[in-house]
């Protein structure tokens, strides 16, 4: 690889890393090519990118991004590949963790989102987060509760008052 190719390679990862909300560095040594293109079709559906890296380009990329750096430096030994979600990052967790079970030869290393470290066990645990979607509706009913109670307070003494004049009714109807 010549000097040209090289620097045309750090600007594009460069560039990745600016645009990603996560990055995972995972080990892919023994998979198969059939093996690599299903994972890379699965991660294209959910708005992510597998890209294999050489350690010493992805350095010099992570120096314009030192909270990404810090993070990612240490598991840049070995056979690497970065997977960059520029959707949902528990997305992107929990098909990595889910393709992980299937094939054993997928080692999912570190990560990183939004300049925090993430170890093996955190990207475990964010892939158990419901979807982003889910997560907005929960939080909107969360916020929605009060307003909700507070109408059905102002309801209650109307609702009462018909329920008594029913009951009134029924009881002048029965005798």
């Amino acid at each position: 690889m010549d000097r040209a190719t090289k620097e045309l390679e750090i600007a594009e990862l460069n560039e990745k890393f600016g645009k990603a909300s996560a990055a995972f560095l995972i080990d892919f040594k023994g998979m198969n090519v059939e093996q690599v293109t299903n994972l890379r079709k699965k991660l294209f559906a959910i708005k992510s990118e597998m890209r294999v890296v050489r350690n010493t380009l992805a350095r010099r990329a992570l120096q314009n991004h030192p909270s990404q750096q810090s993070a990612l430096s240490e598991g840049l030994v070995g056979t690497n590949a970065v997977i960059f979600s520029y959707g949902d990052a528990a997305a992107s967790a929990k098909q990595l963790t889910e393709f992980a079970k299937d094939v054993e030869a997928l080692d999912v290393k570190i990560g990183v989102m939004d300049g925090q470290a993430l170890d093996k066990a955190t990207v475990k645990y964010l892939a158990t987060l419901p979807p982003l979607e889910v997560l907005r509706a929960q939080f909107l009913g969360t916020l929605a509760a009060p307003m909700q109670k507070f109408v059905s307070t102002l309801a209650a003494p109307a609702t009462n008052f018909v329920c008594l004049l029913k009951a009134y009714e029924n009881k002048q109807a029965g005798n």
